[in-house]
C-alpha cells in the first residue's frame, strides 16, 4: 500500500466531509435518545463505506473511457457548477 497515497485521500475527504450535510445529519440522530449511538455509528459509516465504493467503481469504469485530465476538468466544473448554483440561490 503506497500510505503516502493513502494519507492524502484520508486527509482529502476527512476535511471535505467535516461539518457537511452527511455529518449534521448524523449528530441530529446521534441527538435522539431513544436510538443507540452504536447503530448511528453502524449505519452512517456503512453509507459512506457504499458511497465511496460507487465512486471507486464509477472513476475506474469512467478512466478506462475518458483521459484522466479531462476527468480533473469535468469533475472541477462540477464543484464550480454546484457552487454557482449554491450562491444564486443563497
Amino acid at each position: 500500500m503506497d500510505w503516502k497515497i493513502f494519507l492524502t485521500i484520508f486527509v482529502s475527504v476527512f476535511i471535505a466531509e467535516l461539518g457537511d450535510k452527511t455529518q449534521l445529519a448524523t449528530m441530529l440522530f446521534a441527538a435522539d435518545k431513544a436510538v443507540s449511538k452504536t447503530t448511528v455509528f453502524l449505519a452512517a459509516s456503512a453509507a459512506l463505506v457504499v458511497a465511496s465504493a460507487i465512486g471507486v467503481i464509477a472513476g475506474s469504469l469512467l478512466s478506462e473511457y475518458i483521459n484522466e485530465k479531462y476527468l480533473h476538468y469535468i469533475a472541477g466544473m462540477g464543484f464550480i457548477a454546484i457552487g454557482a448554483y449554491t450562491l444564486y440561490n443563497a
